[in-house]
């Protein structure tokens, strides 16, 4: 009596040979499709200096404050209530721990009052951010 062979068991293997092209289509796909949060701040209207000097600092260095019109302000991201300044000068201070080279830029429209300004640098001080720098336009 013959014996039937049996077929040998097919083996499961997936195929590497591709994967190379696959992982860069999916880089490329991603690093295409990503958007980076680009932030303005608040609307302000800088005033005009007859002398300005550019300041050389990495983009990490840098703490933007804005204050405007309207007596809002803003720390990066995050408003603040101008009638209490106190939690805008504790996440100063702990960014300026972290990184010494830190430097405020303010930004402060025109009109804005002065009253806000003036409570601003107080936050500063009360943070040791004493490297501050007032944004203006140059006018010729």
């Amino acid at each position: 009596m013959a014996q039937i062979k049996r077929p040998k068991a097919v083996e499961a293997a997936i195929p590497t040979a591709a994967m190379p092209d696959i992982i860069f289509m999916l880089l490329i796909f991603f690093m295409v499709v990503t958007s980076f949060k680009q932030f303005d701040g608040l609307p302000v209207i800088i005033p005009e200096a007859k002398n300005t000097v550019k300041i050389e600092v990495g983009k990490r260095d840098i703490a933007y404050i804005w204050a405007d019109k309207h007596d809002r302000v803003m720390l990066d991201d995050q408003f603040y209530p101008t009638d209490d300044l106190g939690e805008m000068a504790t996440v100063l201070y702990d960014r300026r721990s972290r990184n010494p080279k830190t430097v405020v830029s303010l930004k402060a429209d025109r009109d804005a009052q002065m009253k806000v300004i003036t409570d601003v640098q107080q936050q500063c001080r009360k943070a040791y951010a004493l490297r501050v720098s007032y944004s203006t336009r140059f006018k010729e």
